[in-house]
């Protein structure tokens, strides 16, 4: 399996870093130093492709982190952030209904505040350039073809190289996509939580590159959660409460013997078997220890036979997750 991957004409590795846990508050409490290791191990093991927002920690802490890992390296990375979760000056909120982890959102994707965001997270990253700016969310009173709109401006600008969209239906990727090309999308996929067949047909269709977040499930997929910290933002989803995650633990542990079998760990197994359902499908999975990030990395090497797909899928079919969906 090819280790670079095309994301609607942008060249990335075939497996992302997803630096939100990074930031404290996400994962449960986290020091810079310990962050700044974990970015340093990614780009040094050649996961070059970095994901973020300028919703991540506070006061854009996530992309100046970032920021600080790259200044001397801008040039073998690719960088992905998102904006419209975190407010522009005098921004109104527009309350978005997500589902069980968060319950409500609140966005705004006006196009009068777009430029004002990419500029803050370009003053963040200490780059003059965005690789792949995101839509975080579609902003439910701002229809997407005026949100688009205003980010093919800063493409025509020189200040984004490409767009993408997170979070949306397959309708809402086809109307933005109309307006300018969407180089990916970005949405919930892992052996915990399907992805919508209309939005991968449609992906698949138009050229649109698929950037599966939460590809280990919150971390879940890697057999290794047993409890939460305090902090960790996990505790507001419901598949995560005590009684939900030990019953998921429990089923999912089936996936183990298979991971044992072929060799791998089961985060290289989630990851190979994401990699394996087409070949436009770059997962960003996170972590914060340095040898666990070269793990999730290496699963880009993992070939896995037409028969041991049939397999992993005739066990995922029997493998019902309790407690709702992230989102």
């Amino acid at each position: 399996m090819t280790k670079t991957r095309n994301l609607g004409g942008l060249d990335v590795p075939a497996i992302g870093f997803g630096a939100m846990v990074l930031s404290p508050g996400m994962y449960g409490a986290i020091d810079d130093d310990r962050a700044l290791s974990a970015l340093t191990a990614a780009i040094d093991a050649g996961g070059t492709f970095i994901d973020t927002s300028d919703a991540y920690g506070d006061d854009g802490h996530n992309e100046k982190l970032i920021g600080r890992a790259i200044r001397t390296r801008r040039d073998e990375v690719t960088v992905a952030t998102k904006f419209g979760l975190r407010l522009g000056d005098g921004a109104d909120p527009h309350p978005l209904d997500v589902g069980f982890a968060f319950e409500q959102l609140l966005v705004n994707a006006e196009p009068k505040y777009v430029r004002e965001y990419a500029e803050s997270s370009l003053r963040n990253l200490g780059t003059d350039v965005i690789d792949l700016y995101y839509l975080h969310f579609p902003d439910p009173q701002v229809p997407i073809e005026d949100t688009v709109g205003a980010m093919a401006e800063l493409v025509a600008d020189g200040k984004v190289r490409h767009l993408g969209v997170c979070n949306v239906t397959a309708r809402e990727l086809r109307r933005a996509y109309d307006v300018h090309p969407i180089a990916a999308v970005q949405t919930e996929w892992s052996m915990w939580r399907p992805i919508d067949p209309e939005l991968l047909d449609v992906a698949r269709e138009l050229g649109v590159g698929v950037v599966p977040w939460s590809p280990l499930g919150a971390g879940f997929l890697t057999g290794t959660v047993q409890a939460l910290d305090k902090d960790d933002f996990r505790n507001n989803a419901p598949r995560f409460d005590a009684a939900s995650l030990k019953a998921n633990n429990a089923s999912y542990d089936a996936l183990q013997s298979l991971a044992a079998d072929l060799g791998v760990t089961r985060s290289q197994l989630a990851l190979a078997w994401l990699l394996h359902q087409d070949p436009a499908v770059v997962p960003i999975p996170g972590s914060r220890t340095p040898a666990h990030i070269v793990e999730n990395l290496a699963a880009a090497d993992i070939t896995l036979h037409p028969d041991t797909l049939e397999r992993i899928d005739a066990v995922l079919a029997r493998l019902k997750p309790v407690g709702g969906t992230l989102l």
